[in-house]
């Protein structure tokens, strides 16, 4: 049995995340945790979530949650989710992160202390559809070519933070080395104004907000008289609770390393990753 905790466990990804572990005979909760300020601490966190009271109250201690914990999952935000991976690396646990908006600095971060034995998996988006739609994007863009544009559309929900998601930001890091390009550089994120012609060194993203749209992500191969379209929506963040839960069970038999969904769903073939 795999002892998991799971961080923001309040929040709607975190609600989502106990009761499925709740649900899970493999695993068991072993802490729910949230701010100091939230105001549902001391709650049944299954009560909280919709589920039948666990015995497991929400949290803000950290350091006693994991001292009984074998793996933690961290949907909150970047700031919170890089303070709780050191100290959940010092406690030999491993970490679940599905926390987008992580800078290149936090990326290393997190590299470093899977180079000093921490187990991690971080990926922006945990659903087992995207990130086929990943390994699909990193295999199609170069079989079309220069010929083909390519443009990435997402859509989520009117309370998200961030633009471009980070699957979609995913998604054209992807493009954009199977194309030989800087997704830095090269990307175009919407245009307005005289632009001038579109060029084949560039690669479209545009970011959408609306309504309570969980995520929609669409990859526009298009040239002279025909178009391919690759397109993922999620309709339940349960997909992506699932996902996650998949990458806990990994976690819990590999060594040492930092990994994405490639690996987990082994549509990676390195036996360790980069």
């Amino acid at each position: 049995m795999i002892r998991v905790a799971i961080v923001g466990a309040a929040g709607r990804m975190g609600r989502m995340l106990v009761a499925q572990v709740l649900r899970d005979p493999e695993l068991t909760l072993s802490g729910a945790l949230e701010s100091p300020e939230c105001t549902l601490l001391g709650q049944d966190a299954g009560v909280v979530a919709g589920e039948a009271a666990c015995g497991v109250k929400i949290s803000a201690d950290s350091a006693a949650v994991l001292a009984q914990s074998d793996a933690a999952i961290d949907f909150s935000c970047p700031e919170a989710t890089m303070a709780f991976a050191a100290l959940a690396a010092s406690k030999g646990v491993s970490l679940t992160i599905g926390t987008t908006g992580l800078s290149m600095e936090n990326k290393g971060t997190l590299r470093t202390l899977s180079e000093n034995g921490a187990r991690i998996v971080c990926t922006p988006n945990m659903s087992i559809g995207v990130n086929v739609l990943f390994a699909l994007c990193a295999r199609v863009a170069p079989l079309l070519g220069e010929d083909y544009d390519i443009e990435v559309v997402e859509m989520h929900h009117n309370q998200k933070k961030d633009a471009p998601s980070g699957t979609a930001e995913r998604l054209g890091e992807i493009l954009a080395t199977a194309r030989g390009l800087d997704y830095a550089d090269d990307t175009r994120h919407g245009r307005v104004g005289m632009v001038g012609p579109r060029t084949r060194q560039e690669i479209g993203m545009h970011s959408l907000r609306g309504g309570d749209v969980v995520g929609d992500h669409t990859v526009i191969f298009a040239t002279a008289g025909e178009r391919l379209e690759l397109t993922h929506k999620a309709s339940s963040r349960e997909t992506f609770a699932k996902g996650a839960l998949r990458a806990v069970k990994f976690l819990a038999t590999a060594r040492p390393g930092l990994y994405d969904m490639q690996h987990v769903l082994g549509l990676d073939h390195l036996a360790a990753p980069d």
